[in-house]
């Protein structure tokens, strides 16, 4: 036996609630109709014996779009995009204003050292090196004789 769900409203009313659920179950993203359009870039964060690195993806983007700023311990990676198009041909004019941006932030573990932080962007993908200081380095196993 299993169950199924009845609704009971008319089938009118259930379109205008197919329509909603649509609507708000769907990504914004979908409804940019445009490639250039980022919510939210993906991130991946690696450690390394010697420093932690982030990645973010925004495909697309010049390496002079991004803003990347230190402001005490808080990493802060961000983007804003204006494209204004404008066209004039027999009988109207059309304009078209596209906005895209995205802001993204980290907290700094103590551990890592402000001064040598760098970035690269390069097919697409930001890549942020976070060099660990001296002494939160892994440090090789010694082995202490007895005497």
């Amino acid at each position: 036996m299993s169950i199924n769900k009845v609704n009971s409203f008319p089938s009118t009313y259930r379109s205008v609630n197919s329509v909603f659920d649509d609507l708000f179950k769907r990504a914004w993203v979908d409804f940019a109709g445009t490639d250039n359009f980022i919510s939210h870039p993906a991130v991946n964060i690696k450690e390394n014996d010697d420093n932690f690195e982030l990645e973010l993806a925004a495909p697309g983007l010049d390496k002079e779009a991004f803003n990347i700023n230190l402001n005490e311990g808080v990493l802060t990676v961000s983007t804003s995009l204006e494209n204004k198009e404008e066209k004039t041909e027999t009988g109207y004019k059309r304009r078209e204003f596209n906005y895209s941006s995205f802001k993204r932030s980290f907290h700094l573990p103590d551990t890592v050292d402000s001064k040598g932080i760098v970035a690269n962007y390069e097919n697409g993908i930001l890549l942020v090196s976070l060099p660990k200081r001296e002494e939160a380095k892994k440090k090789p196993a010694r082995t202490i004789e007895i005497n």
